[in-house]
Parts: structure tokens; C-alpha cells; sequence
């Protein structure tokens, strides 16, 4: 055959049109979930794909500002979202077939349950499995949130200190920046349990990740001094707050050289934040929310296990009817719930391919104009970035002019909270606690994200929001508690 055909996409599965037919030529009457414009191709190009892989479509053009714009519409036009990274966000696009999901369910719950829901969480896992090149499918299970899969391997753990396998005394380590959620978890699984838990300590603001090293391995000889053993070390891939990106490669190369049982990498922001690469990482186990930078809505996650066979031995705090029967599936059904959110992965990674380079495309972008947007604050306040531009991921610590007295936690809280209710501005702050004999410290930084929404006009905002308490002369200690 000769000409040109062209490729039409319909609930993610290729129809190829010869010239001039459109869709409606097949008597497609039900409207798709999603439906994506792309090139044509020669014939020469398809015979050539579709015998050695599947054919990846090429847009005929990218989306456009005005067109993300639209897709977040929804957003509140009136505030700066500067803090994707604490809550994330969901297209539009996302949302219709999030809604759509859930009408089905509701429409035929029987039918769905039995029929469609497992199919569409391994398709979820399976898109999953290659992003962050695992070997195999059943190395990934979909659950709630990061925190959950912490529960998973902090039970783990905690089991193998009560049966006798670990010896009272034996240590974890942690970063001593690990998020408070997963600090509290260590606390009530390994210290319960009978496990010491060892805190690595580095000095923020950061100036480089050979601090970050040096501080994970006098940590990790604290844990094995009196021939003790480290049974678990757990490691964030970006921290929370502060938020610097840790070099989880190095520290788990360290583990294995220090004889380190397993490692658990806490990676809430990671993907669609930075790169992930199970292969290249080489972790036990990973965890990363879809919902802060992957588009999807709140809230799912994955949890990822080296060796899908060592899934067999992690089990879902929530028992259910799948008990036994492996983790992917244990978490793929733990009681009537709204599933939706494992199921609009494969909406949310069309949405990110309608970016040029898709993924990588929008974490250069984010990444780009968070320390573009950094720079001009620390410049505007005389004051710095909380680490180098090569430790931050899509976002960015930035010191707040020492004038406003921010002098505990309470302090940053209450800030923000005045941030957010007078000026409109959505931004967390992070006490950092001075040390001794610093001249003027700077006490409070802010946490600046930068998603694919995000405008100039939302940091300039937050600019002038502080230039206006500080020619007001306010500190916090104006403000009640």
C-alpha cells in the first residue's frame, strides 16, 4: 500500500487510518478515556516498528502554555502554589478519568471487582516496572502512600527482631533529615522491637554530597562499634525539609562495602522529581508517591522489592482476603475502597508525554527554573540557596532575610500560615536551629517547588509578600499562637 497513514490513539490502543478515514469510519460510539493527536507515518516506518517493538507516537506538536494552564484551571487563581512538593497536583485530563473510573465502579461494582480492577493495576505496575527499570513485574507493588510502604518494610523488620532473627541491640540507620512520618514509624516498629536506631548527621545549609558521605559512614561505624550489626539502613532519595538531593547511589555502594543486611530508600518525591533507576541504585527496597510529581491524584504510591521473590516475605499491615498470596496482590486488594488512583497511571504518563522528552523534558524544565527562581529570591534577600544547584531536584531551599526572627518551629508554622492567609502565598518554612557563635544566622528557609503550572509571577509574588514584612518591620513575634 502506498501514501500515508495516520495513527490515532483510542483507550491507548493504535488505530492505524489509511489517508483521509478518520475514527468515526470504525463506528467508535463510546467516547474514549483518552484520545491523543499524533504524526503520520510512512508505511515503510510502520512495517519496520511493528516487527521489532511497539511504536512509540510522535506528536505533531507539544502541548502549549496555554494549554497546561488550562489543564490546571482548577487551581485557586488567587494564591502562588509554590509547594507542589508537599501535596502535588493532578491535570485536568487526569481528573476526567479518575471520575470516569469511579462511575464505573459505581455503576457495576460486581463486574468491575472481578473484571477490570487487577487488569488495570497491573497495567499501572507494569508501566511502573519500566520507568524505574526494574527487572521484573512482580517487583513492584501499587499501595496508598510512601508512608504505607514504610510500614511494609519497617514490619518486616520489626518481625525479624521479635522472632529471634535480628538480636536485640542490632542497629538501623537513618538519616537524622528522615521525614517525621517515617521517624515516628521507626520508633514505634524497630525501637519497640528492641532495635537501636542510629541518627547520620550533616550540617545544613549543605555544600556539597562528600558531606552527606562522610557523615552516612561515621554513622554506619557508630552502628557496627562493638560488633554490632546494622540490619537495615534507611535513605532518602530527596529529603523533605530541608529538601536536598542525596546521593542514594554512593550511601548504598557504602552499605554493601559495611555489610549492611538490606536498604530502604524513602523516596516520597522521587519520581517525576529526579531520576530513578532501580538498576543503577541497586536498593532492597524503593518507595516514591505518584501523586507529588507524577500527576497523579492523591494518593497512590509504589513500593519496589529487589527480587520478587523477597516480596513473598513483606506482607500489607491492612490483612485482607489476599494474605499469602504475595505483596503485589496483597496491596492490590485490601478491602472495599476507592481504587481509581492505581488506575490513572497510564493517563497520567500520557499526560507527561505530550512534554517534549516527556519526563526528562519536564524535570530539566522544573529543575531549570526552580534554581532560576532560587537565585532571584536568595539575590533579592541578600541571603543564599540551602545547597548547591547539583543537589537540588525541582526543589529549592531558600534563606529568608534573619530580620523576621524566626526562632523555633512554632515560628515557621505560624509563617506560614500568615504567608497563606494575608499575601496568598502557599510555601512550608523550615527552622534551622543557629549554632554557636554565627553572626546574624539565618534561622528560617523557604521550601520553593517548581511544577509545570508554575509562573514568574508566583515567586515574584512571594518576593514582595516578605519585602512587605520586612519594611513593615514585622517579626514573629507579632504573630499569636
Amino acid at each position: 500500500m502506498g501514501g500515508r497513514w495516520t495513527i490515532y490513539y483510542y483507550h491507548r490502543f493504535p488505530l492505524f487510518l489509511l489517508p483521509n478515514q478518520t475514527p468515526q469510519i470504525l463506528n467508535l460510539k463510546s467516547e474514549p478515556l483518552f484520545q491523543i493527536p499524533v504524526a503520520c507515518y510512512s508505511d515503510h516506518c510502520l512495517n519496520h516498528n511493528l516487527s521489532h517493538s511497539p511504536i512509540k507516537p510522535k506528536f505533531s506538536s507539544f502541548i502549549t502554555d496555554s494549554q497546561i494552564q488550562s489543564e490546571f484551571a482548577h487551581h485557586d487563581q488567587g494564591v502562588a502554589r509554590i509547594n507542589n512538593g508537599s501535596f502535588g497536583c493532578c491535570p485536568a485530563s487526569v481528573i476526567t478519568v479518575l471520575q470516569q473510573w469511579q462511575l464505573k465502579y459505581l455503576r457495576q461494582p460486581d463486574h468491575f471487582n472481578y473484571n477490570e480492577l487487577q487488569k488495570g493495576i497491573l497495567k499501572s505496575r507494569t508501566i511502573i516496572k519500566d520507568l524505574i527499570n526494574a527487572d521484573h513485574v512482580d517487583e513492584i507493588s501499587v499501595v496508598d502512600n510512601a508512608t504505607t510502604a514504610v510500614a511494609i518494610v519497617l514490619q518486616h523488620t520489626a518481625w525479624a527482631f521479635a522472632e529471634g532473627i535480628y538480636e536485640k541491640g542490632n542497629a538501623i540507620v537513618m538519616l537524622h533529615y528522615a521525614y517525621g512520618a517515617v521517624k515516628k514509624s521507626i520508633k514505634a516498629y524497630i525501637s519497640r522491637a528492641g532495635g537501636d536506631v542510629i541518627e547520620v548527621h550533616f550540617k545544613f545549609p549543605v555544600n556539597s554530597k562528600d558531606e552527606v558521605i562522610s557523615a552516612f559512614r561515621k554513622a554506619l561505624a557508630k552502628g557496627k562499634a562493638n560488633g554490632k550489626r546494622i540490619r537495615l539502613a534507611v535513605i532518602d532519595h530527596i529529603t523533605s525539609m530541608p529538601s536536598i538531593v542525596i546521593p542514594v547511589k554512593k550511601l548504598v555502594e557504602i552499605c554493601r562495602e559495611e555489610g549492611v543486611d538490606q536498604v530502604f530508600v524513602d523516596a516520597a518525591h522521587g519520581i517525576g522529581c529526579t531520576v530513578v533507576d532501580m538498576k543503577e541504585i541497586g536498593a532492597d527496597f524503593y518507595t516514591s508517591n505518584l501523586h507529588k510529581w507524577f500527576f497523579c491524584p492523591p494518593s497512590v504510591a509504589f513500593l519496589y522489592c529487589r527480587k520478587w521473590s523477597k516480596c513473598l516475605d513483606l506482607h500489607h499491615p491492612v490483612v485482607s482476603h489476599e494474605y499469602g498470596n504475595g505483596l503485589p496482590i496483597e496491596s492490590a486488594w485490601v478491602g472495599t475502597r476507592d481504587y481509581s488512583t492505581y488506575l490513572v497511571v497510564p493517563s497520567a504518563l500520557e499526560f507527561i508525554n505530550r512534554f517534549e522528552n516527556g519526563m526528562q523534558g519536564i524535570m530539566k524544565r522544573n529543575h531549570d527554573a526552580v534554581v532560576e527562581m532560587g537565585k532571584m529570591l536568595a539575590k533579592a534577600w541578600g541571603t543564599n540557596l540551602g545547597c548547591p544547584p547539583e543537589m537540588c531536584a525541582t526543589m529549592v531551599m531558600v534563606g529568608l532575610p534573619a530580620c523576621l526572627g524566626i526562632s523555633s518551629e512554632n515560628d515557621s508554622l505560624k509563617l506560614r500560615t500568615h504567608l497563606r492567609e494575608r499575601f496568598g502565598v502557599e510555601v512550608p518554612i523550615y527552622y534551622r536551629e543557629p549554632e554557636d557563635g554565627e553572626d546574624e544566622p539565618i534561622t528560617g528557609y523557604a521550601r520553593i517547588s517548581h511544577q509545570v503550572y508554575n509562573k514568574v509571577d508566583d515567586y515574584q509574588k512571594f518576593r514582595g509578600a516578605v519585602d512587605q514584612l520586612v519594611v513593615d518591620g514585622f517579626t514573629c513575634t507579632h504573630l499569636l499562637d
